[in-house]
């Protein structure tokens, strides 16, 4: 069976179409564009009207791309940014209006075993495994091995910490310590949740780390295949950091490796990798390029729902 998956993260809308093949995917289509959803969420805790424009026409698009390409089953998830909005119901409202299907609001909990799904589906290292997912309104943090164990979702994300904390370009040492200080409170209650037993691999997905990755490989152009599973030190993981932490956002958007839109918000989503790493005692991560979306989309295959079309 085909199916279609389409993301809505706080910072992007992504799609999966893939082909489920003797229990694994097979790539049909994968695409992502930045709508800053979450925009102005963590202060006023509503989606604003433009944002919601952006985004509910990216679903839209998406869904008919998926329906082009002969998806039996489309899937359409929202996240961090609809679930803290007072006004959640008119993204539902609205993109129901616009696809003729029913977006299905993930739970934090949802959204970290659905990662994990993802994440670990072809994973080349021992588990058990810390999966680390940064999006722009949270961070989920799920231990397990076959199966995801342990997890919890934090409200830290490269968008709601950029918001918080940086109001200046470059960022000067005093935000970033802001960053970090804001992280390391939240990552507590993630030990308190997963306990201090070591994990043996973390697997670190999503736009923050994916990019992250693509500048410390030197890469000219983003590439997917070089960049799943690729594994990147603490030291080259501050270094970029350091880099990216010391250019202005129209710097940091010339990079050759760098998503439209996700130049202002990268250097929290890298403190937040390294304040993870730290707390957890990680020297290395192994990046995914498998995540949520493949969770959602093995799960479809597993459990198909008639209504989703």
């Amino acid at each position: 069976m085909r199916v279609g998956v389409v993301d809505v993260g706080t910072n992007s809308v992504r799609v999966l179409v893939a082909d489920g093949v003797d229990g694994s995917l097979a790539d049909v289509e994968r695409d992502l564009v930045i709508t800053r959803l979450g925009e102005g969420v963590d202060r006023d805790r509503r989606l604003g009207a433009g944002p919601l424009r952006r985004t509910v026409a990216a679903v839209a698009g998406y869904t008919e791309r998926a329906r082009a390409r002969d998806a039996g089953v489309i899937r359409i998830i929202a996240t961090s940014a609809v679930r803290d909005a007072t006004n959640r119901q008119d993204f539902i409202e609205a993109v129901r209006r616009a696809t003729g299907l029913e977006p299905v609001l993930l739970t934090g909990d949802q959204e970290a075993q659905l990662g994990f799904l993802g994440a670990t589906m072809d994973a080349p290292a021992p588990a058990p495994y810390l999966v680390v997912d940064i999006g722009g309104g949270s961070t989920e943090l799920v231990r397990g091995s076959e199966e995801a164990e342990k997890f919890i979702s934090l409200d830290v994300g490269s968008v709601r910490l950029t918001e918080r904390h940086i109001a200046t370009d470059p960022p000067t040492a005093d935000e970033i310590s802001s960053v970090a200080a804001d992280a390391d409170a939240h990552l507590e209650d993630a030990v308190r949740a997963l306990g201090e037993d070591s994990a043996n691999t973390m697997l670190g997905l999503a736009g923050t780390i994916t990019t992250v990755a693509a500048i410390a490989l030197g890469l000219q152009d983003y590439d997917r295949a070089a960049i799943h599973h690729a594994r990147l030190t603490r030291a080259q993981i501050a270094d970029v950091r350091s880099r990216l932490t010391a250019m202005t956002s129209e710097q940091r958007r010339a990079l050759p490796a760098m998503p439209k839109g996700r130049e202002d918000v990268i250097v929290a989503g890298a403190v937040i990798l390294e304040r993870v790493m730290h707390r957890f005692a990680f020297d290395e991560c192994l990046v995914s390029e498998t995540d949520i979306l493949d969770g959602v989309a093995l799960d479809v295959l597993r459990a198909p729902d008639p209504r989703a079309r």
